[in-house]
Order: C-alpha cells, then sequence, then structure tokens
C-alpha cells in the first residue's frame, strides 16, 4: 500500500509543483543545485530538530525540503539533461538525507539514556543503508532486484508517523515505528539476498 501511496503521491506532487520547477528552469537554477540544497534542508531539520526531540519541527522541515527529490528530476527531464552523473548524484544524497535522519535520532534517544530506542535507531540507521546498497550492488552485477517490502518511501513515512505521533504526546509513537522499521529492514535486506541468490542459482540476470 505505501508503494502505491508513494507513486500516486508522487506524481501529485509533481503536478503541483511543476510551476516552480519551471520558474527555477527559468532562472537559471540547475537540477543538480535543487538535489544538493534539498539535501541541506533535511540535514538542518534533522541535526537542528529532530536530534533536539523537536519532532513537529523537524518532519516539517524534512517533508517540504524532500519535494527537491520530486523537483530536481522533473527540471532535468523537462530541459533535456537528465544523465548518469545526476542519478548518481541524487542517489547519493539520499543516502546522506536518510543517515542523517535517523543517526539525529538516534543522538536524542543517547541523550535521553533509552538505550532500547537508541539500539532501534542505530538498526534503522546500517539496515537502511544496506538495503539500498543491495539492490544497487545487484544491479551492477547485471541482475534484477525490484523487491522489498521497505523501501525509502517506507521508511521516510513509518519514521515520519511516529515522530508525529510523539510530537503530539504519545511518547510511545515513535520508538514503536522505529522497532516497526527495523524489522522491516531486517527482512527487506533477507529479502533481496535471497532474492539475488535465487536468481544466480537459476542462471538469471533480468
Amino acid at each position: 500500500m505505501a508503494k502505491i501511496l508513494s507513486v500516486v503521491g508522487k506524481a501529485g506532487t509533481a503536478r503541483l509543483l511543476d510551476p516552480l520547477s519551471r520558474a527555477l528552469l527559468r532562472a537559471g537554477v540547475s537540477p543538480n543545485a535543487v538535489t544538493v540544497v534539498g539535501t541541506l534542508g533535511v540535514l538542518v531539520g534533522a541535526f537542528g530538530f529532530a536530534a533536539r526531540g523537536h519532532w513537529i519541527a523537524a518532519v516539517v522541515i524534512i517533508l517540504v525540503c524532500g519535494l527537491t527529490d520530486v523537483m530536481d528530476g522533473a527540471m532535468a527531464r523537462a530541459r533535456g539533461s537528465a544523465n548518469r552523473y545526476g542519478a548518481l548524484l541524487d542517489s547519493t544524497m539520499d543516502r546522506i538525507a536518510d543517515g542523517a535522519i535517523f543517526a539525529a535520532i538516534a543522538w536524542w534517544y543517547a541523550g535521553t539514556g533509552d538505550r532500547w530506542s537508541l539500539a532501534a535507531a542505530l538498526i534503522c540507521l546500517v539496515t537502511g543503508q544496506v538495503v539500498s546498497y543491495v539492490k544497487a550492488r545487484a544491479e551492477g552485477l547485471g541482475m534484477s532486484c525490484h523487491v522489498g517490502l521497505v523501501e525509502r518511501a517506507e521508511r521516510l513515512i513509518i519514521v515520519g508517523v511516529g515522530a508525529l505521533l510523539t510530537g503530539f504526546g504519545l511518547a510511545w509513537g515513535l520508538p514503536a515505528s522505529l522497532w516497526l522499521l527495523a524489522a522491516g529492514s531486517v527482512f527487506t535486506v533477507w529479502q533481496r539476498m535471497w532474492h539475488v541468490h535465487k536468481l544466480e542459482s537459476a542462471g538469471e540476470s533480468v
């Protein structure tokens, strides 16, 4: 369901942001610049607010800055400048942004002495990177890896909802979402590894 919502939501958001994207292009702003600025905004939301326990502000800032992830690709296609470097930059900035979010959450819980929530945040931090790496590495080896229970959209939705719940006074919201996400991410790593193993055993590459 989250995958369906993310696809539909991304398409709708792209249409809403289309006037702004065109205005930025007319002003000479490059898609790559939008990618980098958006990531910097996420870092501000993560380390400036989430790391201090200001969950609602953090979610709002990260959500707004995350819209650049929709805009940059649309801008590149509209300008006819979509290329492999832009795709690499986008993926790299995504990894930095995701890592910052969970590092900031881990920092907060380390400061509060909540070791269980800290552990969950660290598991999410590590497995989130591994989930993405397994797919990229498999595709680099010529094998498809279009499987996964928890991908980037699901990670951000789950942790965002949990942060909002905690921000509105339900202290269990974020810890619960972190453990749910940790379990789902571990399963996704296994799921992708097993998928590639089956392709290799069957002698398939696509």
